[in-house]
């Protein structure tokens, strides 16, 4: 039987029992390497199908996966589904969308056509720990890998929803250890793309030689306050870390500091966050949530003011509004909510304004989780990078700690840069930010 015929089985036979269901069907295929000095360290292939079903019956929850497609396998988890509601607590709330459309994502863009072979990427990786290790200093490139993979989403419901989304993503990644008497750094960087030919693998050489080069001699700076500007990579970890502001889930819950600041300034009025899962170039692009609801554009924070929250169904109805489409689940887990791809809209600054007088350019970020509390929005921070003047580095930095208060930092934005960029696994597109008066610590 094909995917359709076994949904079909399993949503009749939720029906049958007098319950509404949703199932979603998670396929993947993927191959991961890695090299240790010259000899693959890691040569990984695998492919799995999980289904994962979530029925309704009585205001009550249950959820149960398979990763077996046989009739009795589907029928074992059906019961589980089953009795896994019949414990659960009452939830008025939650329900299955009636949603009745089918959707299905372009496999011409999104599954583009890809020649490359194994062999081909076991030779790239080979060759690019090779070039690193070639490099004058570098001791060792201790993480690298090569990750080629296909996935797709099937997501049915007894409501009559049909959809399906595919991808395919290549990643390229290198972290070298350059050494020179009593001291060492390490640096790195990647690159992602649909089709593995499109990858620059001597970029990535040469970045990551260059990037450790420009900080191994790098050394705290006077305590102070300073105008920090983090890189396309600092910057996105710096928000994800704080996103469950954004959460309508953790507001239900009580958790989030900003549940009762809807419609309220809580950053510079130049700054328009949103979340963008239909920007295609970006590999956090979504066609539809984990509840099939068609994906939009959503405004979150919009010129300084917090507009909404992420919302699934469940959210959405204790709060008495409408779902953002923002709705998680896996095969194996509960309901959720999240984001697609966060975007920050360029501002006017231009790149010479921006980087006028002194100021921090953050490069690297250590401790984000363990050093920082997303309900109070406070963090403590390691850090490095370089001490610039008028767009110059002027020295490089290491060694130094940065903290404060997220929140606070959103209102303390003195630029916003007139271009914006992708992190490189093209997660996040975002403009520089200026951010005024944050203490650094050497």
């Amino acid at each position: 039987m094909n995917i359709k015929q076994n949904a079909q089985i399993v949503l009749d036979k939720v029906l049958e029992k007098g319950a509404t269901g949703d199932l979603i069907i998670d396929e993947s295929e993927s191959l991961s390497l890695s090299a240790r000095e010259g000899e693959l360290e890691e040569y990984k292939i695998s492919s799995s199908q999980v289904f994962g079903l979530r029925v309704i019956r009585d205001n009550k929850v249950g959820t149960a996966y398979s990763e077996a497609s046989d009739l009795e396998a589907l029928e074992t988890m059906i019961d589980q589904a089953f009795t896994n509601a019949s414990f659960a607590a009452e939830d008025e709330h939650e329900a299955i969308m009636d949603i009745q459309e089918e959707l299905s994502t372009d496999d011409e863009f999104f599954c583009p056509r890809d020649d490359s072979t194994v062999e081909q990427k076991v030779d790239t990786i080979l060759a690019l720990e090779a070039a690193l290790l070639s490099k004058d200093k570098i001791k060792n490139v201790p993480y690298n890998g090569i990750q080629s993979g296909n996935g797709s989403r099937h997501l049915f419901s007894t409501a009559g929803l049909v959809a399906r989304s595919s991808a395919k993503s290549n990643t390229c990644y290198a972290y070298a250890l350059m050494e020179e008497g009593d001291i060492n750094v390490m640096e790195g960087c990647g690159q992602a793309a649909r089709v593995f030919a499109e990858i620059e693998t001597e970029d990535i050489v040469n970045e990551v030689y260059q990037r450790c080069e420009e900080i191994l001699k790098g050394k705290p700076v006077e305590s102070k306050r300073y105008d920090v500007i983090f890189d396309s990579e600092c910057q996105p970890d710096l928000f994800g870390v704080f996103s469950s502001m954004f959460s309508g889930k953790s507001a239900k819950d009580g958790v989030n500091p900003m549940k009762d600041k809807l419609d309220t300034k809580i950053a510079d009025p130049r700054l328009n966050l949103l979340d963008s899962p239909l920007l295609s170039e970006g590999f956090g692009y979504t066609l539809f949530d984990a509840e099939g609801m068609p994906t939009k554009e959503l405004s979150l924070i919009e010129n300084g003011e917090l507009k909404t929250f992420l919302h699934n169904s469940a959210t959405a109805d204790f709060f008495k509004t409408k779902t953002t489409a923002n709705a998680t689940r896996g095969p194996r887990s509960t309901l959720g909510v999240g984001l697609h791809q966060l975007m920050i809209r360029a501002g006017e600054t231009s790149k010479q304004d921006l980087s006028s007088g002194e100021y921090l350019e953050i490069t690297d970020l250590t401790g984000l989780h363990s050093g920082a509390n997303a309900i109070s929005g406070n963090f403590s921070f390691g850090a490095s990078g370089f001490l610039c003047r008028d767009g110059q580095r002027i020295q490089p930095v290491r060694q130094i700690t940065v903290a404060g208060n997220f929140f606070e930092m959103l209102e303390r934005i003195r630029l916003i840069g007139d271009v914006a960029n992708w992190n490189w696994s093209r997660s996040c597109l975002m403009p520089s930010i200026r951010f005024a008066d944050v203490a650094v610590s050497g």
